[in-house]
């Protein structure tokens, strides 16, 4: 038996190499993978990107599942690619995946289906987007109304940051786009107090297997603060998805975003992403919709799962996620993003990586923005690795994964040093 995993970063490395656990599996293919999957056992990568000749090699190959990482393929059609073909893929189509390629599009079904979120308005005028913020008033958040990878969010504590980030999300060149082209839009919402938490589940189109909770952190540096990223770490279980908010979050905004997505012509199959604000009462909100694994929440999760990943995927492509259960290692996952020097900018690339420390039961480095060059390991991305440990607790994970830290060397190499801060204060 041969799979199919889609993409290049942590969260594929992470995904990857779970179903290479699968008891009888022959080879799990990844594209384009990166230097870590190159490395791996059971491991292979294959250099395409274009939906039809992957879907073409999923023929040729008899890959028997693919699952899809990123969020990009997902809304270019891949999964709509993949089915015209007769070919087992797990995803959303890119109708669906408007939950995330078009913020305008979540807020909007979310108003339609009375789903939990900030007040929200969309603009592709700027002067009228700036007005609005004037009244409105500071913090507000800003938000690119298209994919971003996880950085066209600006959290804006005053009104000059606020109209900043709006004159680089729509700039003056927006207006002479040609016709085809449809305007670019931001989408200004109202600021959420509490505390954030992700929370991802399998979806079918009609039933739901939600996955262990996690917690990221977005912020560049230590204490939540600087330009918003990616992900700079994660770890699982987060503490404030308590079993009340656990529920409410499946009774008030998952199962009504699958029976809505469904009611509108539109059914939602794949990993779904809910960014949650938690309030103190334990009032919960949708913050954003992901239509795929989040990144590097996936690292922690993969390595807190104990159940074979692939079982799960055959249920939900079938149709009947209702009939099996996820089981999970009572411990706690942590993962440490080791960034590129000017992430969340421009990131160099071309840096030589080394002390990489071999995995063990309990750790495990998942690669992202890393590439093999002369037989060396080198940056090629912002995110380039996600180092992530299983402990007893928060603290001893944390001091495990910043012990092997302390070992990898790049030029350039920024990280945070307080992943999991807000479990251990709790």
């Amino acid at each position: 038996m041969k799979l199919l995993v889609i993409g290049s970063g942590g969260r594929e490395h992470a995904l990857a190499w779970r179903l290479a656990k699968t008891t009888g599996l022959q080879k799990v293919y990844v594209a384009p993978g990166n230097a870590g999957t190159a490395r791996e056992s059971r491991l292979e990568n294959i250099h395409l990107t274009d939906p039809h000749a992957l879907a073409d090699f999923a023929t040729e190959q008899k890959i028997h599942l693919t699952v899809v990482g990123p969020e990009a393929p997902l809304a270019a059609g891949i999964v709509n690619v993949f089915r015209a073909r007769g070919l087992k893929i797990f995803g959303p189509t890119s109708e669906a995946a408007q939950l995330e390629s078009s913020k305008d599009f979540a807020k909007r079904f979310m108003f339609r289906h009375n789903i939990p979120t900030a007040r929200f308005a969309t603009f592709s005028d700027r002067d009228a987007a700036l007005a609005y913020v004037d009244r409105q008033g500071a913090p507000i958040v800003v938000k690119a109304d298209g994919l971003a990878a996880g950085k066209g969010v600006v959290v804006a504590t005053s009104l000059a940051e606020a109209h900043d980030a709006i004159h680089q999300m729509l700039p003056p060149e927006c207006a002479a786009k040609g016709n085809d082209d449809p305007p670019a839009q931001v989408v200004i919402e109202e600021f959420l107090e509490g505390e954030e938490a992700s929370f991802i589940v399998m979806v079918d189109g009609t039933n739901v297997l939600p996955l262990a909770s996690s917690q990221d952190h977005k912020r560049i540096s230590d204490g939540d603060t600087g330009p918003n990223t990616g992900g700079m770490g994660a770890y699982s279980p987060a503490p404030v998805v308590t079993p009340e908010v656990h529920a409410r979050v499946m009774r008030e905004i998952i199962l009504p975003t699958v029976r809505g997505m469904a009611a509108d012509g539109m059914p939602y199959t794949g990993f779904l992403y809910a960014g949650l604000m938690v309030g103190r009462n334990g009032s919960v909100k949708t913050i954003e919709f992901n239509c795929r694994l989040g990144d590097p929440e996936t690292q922690p999760i993969m390595m807190r799962l104990k159940s074979d990943l692939l079982p799960l995927l055959e249920h939900a492509v079938a149709g009947r996620l209702n009939l099996v259960e996820a089981t999970w290692d009572r411990r706690v996952a942590l993962g440490v993003v080791l960034a590129a020097a000017n992430y969340p900018g421009k990131p160099r690339t071309g840096d030589l990586i080394s002390g990489l420390p071999p995995s063990t039961e309990d750790s495990h480095v998942f690669h992202a923005g890393t590439a093999e060059r002369d037989g060396r390991i080198v940056t090629s991305g912002g995110r380039v690795l996600c180092v992530t440990t299983l402990s007893d607790n928060v603290k001893r994970a944390q001091r495990r994964a910043y012990e092997l830290i302390a070992g990898i060397h790049f030029d350039g190499m920024q990280y945070r040093r307080d992943i999991g801060h807000r479990a251990v204060s709790r």
